[in-house]
């Protein structure tokens, strides 16, 4: 049997091979094109009439799909790119073949207003209908056939260009890297970074490797003392994918170019009104008033901190050595490294001491921990049931307070720049849903991260950051796993406006500051002991370092990404490249080259869901700071309140899934509409 057909509820993924896809693909597309056809002709003017058999129908090729893309992103190979790239077109013309039915269009409406007449629907299955009605309009559904003919035809070329770009973009990061072969070259480095970057030359001459991953790009730009290779580094970092056979340029203009006129088709004046239109945000008005608030509070606080950063660089004398003024100021390049040095001195707090704290399985465990006291689950390893997609990977179970296995997820932790696609992401295989014959269906999710596999068998520490980004993905994986909608178009992460896709996940980073928490999970690698107090308190300390020029970084991309869909081009931005420049004019206070083309590495916004939405992780963290406020105003020392607030937490924002608008979700929890107060407090901004 195909594997990728009657996929079962834990896929076989060693079995799962590009050429056995290619022939699932022959039999699924004409089955669902058969059985929506029929589904047209005839359907009873019901919920289990119409949206049931409809999802029914759909199941099967979209979740061979999903795997297909999820092993593209894990695996990307050749081989699996040329059946993406066959099938995508295919995949993408029958879901406008779908999305453009007037039967089923016409269907969703009767049903609504029937519904209007006289309610019989529960009120997650009314807020499916009218999302159904949305993404109907959206696909293009009633244009006329010449304009539909090319709305569809637009689809599938950005569809095909958003491929493009991913796969540039990560053989831009395998074509790049540094050898270094000498002590003064690696100077500084920390000992794991130079155990999992060194390769062997010919004729067994040591020397290490450093690439454009991000698990080796960062330590070396904070550590690294040699200034040279630090420009060298920074100089291809900026313009990864900008040129040859990789080059990203065309591709964006050719996506923004097609976008536009996407949006005018559908009667949208711009892309980033027809990307707003179902989001809660709903106006450009609206995020603009968002990133200008923002931008007023920290501004000023990241001039200050790029003003300290170089008197303490002109302090230490670091860049004494350059023979031009020009050079003695800090560039670019010397950011990372400075700010690292100025934080050890500061707050007498070292990166490379507090990875020592934190090998990845105690990590782990300390997570599991939180979940279990807030919201009462219990993690269990299950790896070895189930079949997997790499040997690295693990399998959990999620266990309720009874014992009974709620969910399910995968977790893909560590880096494999070859083959797997940068940054963590989080993604569903299965969402709960309750099956005609009153069984369900369980939630199955992954969660993918990019941290340095350990060397050898030394145990694989984690940054900081890494933690936090760790603890942000499973905060997706949770919203998925724990919730009670039944409906599986609102079920989990599915339904949810886009800009509020990130409030649990963003909660969950706050965590990473909680001393019990991190106390409960830190186990130094050579002592066994726990963080001390007194380090705890440094890392507290210096929870707002440079809070503000971190903030602006989002700003600078939000204000991008808003302005190339909705702006751009006009008189002054005759590229997309001169609207990223206005943005790094007005909210960078650290300089930038010319030469600097990060757009083309910002997958986010060309080949993500992010496009007119990168705002989303502000607009989401206004609502994440603001409820975790109500656990610290709880105490977060307080056992017994906390677990009432964590149920309180899990019973809305982790339960209630796309069933409910995140607004309503969080004056559930919250008794209160947001205030952006809470955020511009944890990140030292606030002025009470």
């Amino acid at each position: 049997m195909n594997p990728f057909l009657n996929i079962p509820t834990y896929p076989d993924f060693p079995k799962m091979t590009p050429a056995l896809a290619k022939e699932a693909f022959q039999q699924l597309l004409p089955e669902a094109t058969q059985k929506i056809e029929a589904l047209e002709k005839s359907h009873p003017l019901t919920w289990e009439g119409l949206m049931n058999p409809l999802f029914e129908t759909l199941q099967p090729l979209n979740k061979a799909w999903e795997i297909v893309s999820h092993l593209l992103s894990v695996s990307n190979t050749e081989a699996w790119r040329q059946v993406q790239q066959e099938l995508q077109p295919q995949i993408v013309a029958f879901s406008l073949r779908v999305g453009q039915s007037e039967r089923f269009y016409r269907s969703f409406c009767a049903l609504r207003d029937s519904d209007v007449k006289k309610p019989f629907l529960s009120k997650v299955k009314r807020r499916i209908l009218e999302q159904a009605i949305q993404e109907a309009k959206l696909a293009g559904v009633g244009l006329p056939p010449e304009k539909q003919s090319r709305f569809n035809a637009l689809k599938t070329e950005i569809a095909q260009l958003g491929t493009t770009f991913s796969n540039n973009d990560l053989d831009a990061t395998k074509a790049f890297s540094l050898i270094l072969k000498t002590p003064e070259e690696i100077a500084g480095l920390p000992a794991d970074l130079l155990a999992a970057t060194q390769t062997p030359l010919e004729g067994n001459v040591k020397a290490w490797k450093i690439t454009l991953e991000t698990a080796v790009y960062l330590p070396f730009m904070m550590h690294s003392r040699n200034r040279e290779a630090r420009e060298k580094l920074y100089r291809a970092f900026i313009t990864q994918a900008s040129s040859g056979p990789d080059d990203n340029t065309p591709v964006l203009e050719k996506i923004l170019l097609l976008r536009r006129e996407l949006a005018t088709i559908i009667d949208f004046p711009t892309y980033a009104d027809l990307s707003l239109s179902n989001k809660s945000a709903k106006t450009v008005a609206a995020v603009d008033d968002l990133i200008e608030k923002l931008y007023q509070a920290a501004y000023p606080q990241g001039i200050k901190e790029m003003v300290e950063l170089q008197a303490f660089a002109d302090k230490k004398g670091t860049l004494a050595a350059a023979t031009t003024p020009e050079a003695k100021k800090l560039q670019p390049w010397d950011i990372h490294f400075h700010a690292e040095r100025l934080r050890e001195e500061s707050y007498a707090l070292s990166e490379e001491e507090l990875s020592k704290y934190f090998p990845y399985p105690n990590v782990l465990n300390g997570l599991f921990n939180v979940a279990n006291r807030l919201f009462g689950i219990r993690i269990v390893d299950a790896t070895g049931e189930v079949p997997v997609w790499h040997p690295d990977v693990k399998f959990y179970h999620a266990l309720d307070a009874d014992g009974s296995c709620l969910a399910s997820f995968y977790s893909d932790p560590y880096s494999r720049p070859e083959t797997k696609s940068s940054g963590a992401w989080a993604n569903a295989f299965c969402t709960r849903r309750r099956k005609p014959d009153g069984t369900f269906d369980k939630p199955l999710a992954l969660m993918v991260c990019n941290q340095t596999k350990p060397v050898g068998d030394k145990p694989p520490l984690m940054r900081f950051t890494e933690v936090k980004t760790l603890f942000h993905e499973f905060g997706h994986v949770l919203q998925h796993l724990l919730t009670t909608v039944d409906e599986p178009e609102a079920s989990g992460l599915n339904g949810i406006e886009w800009d509020a896709v990130e409030i649990a996940s963003q909660f969950m980073e706050n965590w990473c500051y909680n001393k019990a928490t991190l106390t409960a999970m830190s186990c130094h690698v050579v002592t066994g002991l726990p963080l001390p107090d007194d380090l705890y308190q440094r890392l507290r300390s210096a929870q707002y370092y440079r809070a503000a020029s971190t903030l602006l970084r989002q700003l600078n991309l939000a204000a991008t990404d808003i302005n190339l869909y909705a702006r751009y081009p006009k008189q002054e931005w005759k590229s997309a490249h001169e609207v990223h420049f206005a943005s790094l004019r007005k909210y960078s206070p650290t300089p930038f080259l010319p030469e600097d083309r990060n757009l083309c590495s910002f997958s986010h916004i060309f080949s993500g869901g992010y496009a007119a939405g990168y705002y989303s992780y502000k607009w989401s963290e206004v609502m994440s700071a603001d409820a975790f406020g109500a656990f610290e105003e709880a105490g977060l020392e307080n056992e017994v309140a906390l677990q009432k607030t964590g149920k309180r937490f899990r019973d809305t924002f982790l339960a209630l899934g796309g069933g409910t608008h995140p607004l309503e979700v969080f004056q559930h929890f919250r008794g209160r509409a947001p205030t952006i107060h809470a955020l511009l407090r944890n990140t030292g901004l606030a002025h009470d």
